[in-house]
């Protein structure tokens, strides 16, 4: 597939987000063929890459597409055919709570690649790791090196099968000649990352990026993408040199990180604020989240097999956000001769350039309760944004307290003398002028009892719409799929039945003030 005097490398899962930057940062140095090797059976290019040195190569013949599945060993025999050089970096999607399919890729996958580096005379063959394989979920790792034995419980399936990934690769150093080397890099963003930045975004515009799990303390290693390509090509290189360099790397395993250790959430904070959102401000202790991490699990545990969706909240993921982990890069520096091109305080200003359309700005953003309220008069009043008019209705309502429950009157008797007393003060406030003692007295138009066709249409469109919310709720119970919505269906229906057995006098009395208290504690806290 390759002349004579040319040199090519493949990247397998060439598509990928660290991938496609290692194919561009291999086409730009000019010394290579690129070949790109992944699941779609064609090559679609966006287009700032279409305009790019990687469109470019592709039409100069400098770089190249195959299709290629890792569990096919005769498609990954194909795709590395004429190859001096393969970077593995090809992985499943590590949120996927699969074993099955982290296996079949990360293990199985693995060993179709070292076979067929081995079948097609590969020299060299560079896989991406990851720190997690050394991470129990735990206990944190702080400033990590690469001798920390792997843990004897992993945190997931993802982690356990990139491990043994890892040890089939530096155990098949030596073999035919094959030279292997292991990256782990960790925490990687940049632009292009369609995980990190776009779920802090979507959890900032759904109004749960204010709260900080655990002390805010935890500090972490991030890696920029760039510098992620780049440690792949030191090792490449150092193997490639031979000699006592490349005897010391062979068969080795390297942390890589940008080697600017930085809070969690200060990292968090300063790319949801470069977007134009909030930073994360309230501070939940990992002892109250626990236990409600765990109930969330063992419920999944046990609907699993219905069809409930893996909950974002659980044990691991909770650890995994309030723990140290950080690594030491000496041992990738001294051997490697890796250093960081692109520093921490670049690397998240081109991370938040390069996400524009997620900015504030283009985001029509309501708090969770306003727009539950409706955003309108309801809204104004119970989240106290119109004061004078919250108070108004407060006072209405005690009135109201009074005259029904306070006097000991039947409810009729209470709306009678409630009418009597507003049609007095219509009738009175009818008889004053327009100005008394200097004071301006706004009269109150008859229009305002009249409900116009449009506000009947609006009230009729109202009624219809809860009116068909509330049958696709039904329709979607009778599914039995949408766990989640039943259990909130559940937690009304009890709350309802709680409130049955409760007097009318204690549910005014109790359920108005908590009303108002809620609604504005609610707003604070995430709206």
């Amino acid at each position: 597939m390759g002349g004579e005097g040319e040199k090519w490398c493949v990247v397998t899962g060439g598509r990928g987000f660290a991938a496609r930057h290692l194919v561009e940062m291999l086409v730009r140095s000019g010394e290579w063929l690129v070949r790109i090797a992944d699941l779609a059976q064609s090559l679609s290019l966006d287009p700032r890459e279409e305009e790019g040195d990687v469109g470019r190569a592709l039409r100069s013949g400098r770089a190249a597409y195959v299709s290629a599945d890792l569990r096919n060993k005769a498609q990954v025999v194909a795709a590395f055919e004429g190859a001096e050089v393969v970077f593995h970096m090809a992985a499943p999607d590590s949120s996927i709570n699969s074993y099955q399919l982290h296996y079949s890729v990360n293990v199985q996958g693995t060993k179709n690649v070292i076979d067929a580096c081995i079948e097609c005379k590969v020299k060299r063959l560079i896989y991406t790791s990851s720190p997690s394989v050394v991470f129990d979920g735990v206990n944190g790792i702080y400033y990590g090196g690469e001798a920390m034995p792997y843990p004897k419980k992993f945190n997931d399936s993802y982690s356990e099968t990139k491990a043994e990934g890892e040890k089939l690769v530096m155990n098949a150093n030596g073999r035919c000649g094959l030279l292997t080397c292991c990256i782990r890099p960790s925490s990687i963003f940049g632009p292009g990352d369609r995980l990190l930045v776009p779920s802090l975004v979507n959890a900032a515009r759904a109004g749960k990026s204010k709260f900080i799990i655990g002390d805010g303390d935890n500090v972490y290693d991030f890696t920029y993408v760039e510098n992620v390509a780049y440690g792949h090509i030191c090792a490449e290189r150092t193997l490639a040199a031979g000699g006592v360099g490349a005897d010391r790397a062979a068969g080795q395993a390297y942390f890589i990180t940008n080697m600017e250790p930085i809070k969690f959430w200060e990292f968090v904070s300063l790319i949801l604020e470069g977007l134009g959102y909030e930073r994360p401000r309230i501070k939940i202790p990992v002892s109250v989240m626990m236990p409600i991490a765990h109930l969330v699990e063992l419920t999944y545990k046990t609907f699993s097999r219905y069809g409930m969706p893996v909950p974002q909240l659980t044990p691991s993921r909770i650890r995994l956000l309030s723990c140290n982990r950080t690594f030491s890069c000496a041992k990738a520096e001294d051997q490697l001769g890796y250093k960081p091109i692109v520093p921490l305080k670049d690397a998240l200003k081109k991370t938040i350039d390069s996400y524009s359309d997620l900015r504030s700005e283009h985001h029509v953003v309501k708090s969770k309760p306003s727009s539950s309220l409706g955003s309108g008069k309801i809204a104004s009043t119970l989240l106290w944004k119109d004061k004078k008019h919250t108070f108004t209705v407060l006072l209405c309502l005690v009135v109201f307290y009074y005259y029904s429950f306070g006097c000991g009157y039947t409810f009729f008797t209470a709306m009678a003398k409630l009418l009597s007393l507003a049609a007095m003060f219509l009738f009175i406030h009818s008889l004053l002028p327009a100005k008394m003692m200097g004071f301006k007295i706004e009269k109150m138009s008859p229009s305002v009892f009249h409900l116009s066709e449009g506000s009947s249409r609006r009230l009729a469109g109202s009624i219809t719409y809860y009116w068909n919310s509330a049958a696709g709720i039904a329709r979607s119970i009778c599914k039995g799929k949408d766990w989640t919505l039943f259990f909130k269906v559940a937690g009304f229906l009890m709350a309802l039945n709680f409130l049955g057995a409760m007097s009318l006098h204690t549910i005014y009395v109790l359920g108005v003030p908590l009303i108002f208290i809620a609604a504005f504690v609610y707003e604070k806290m995430v709206g």
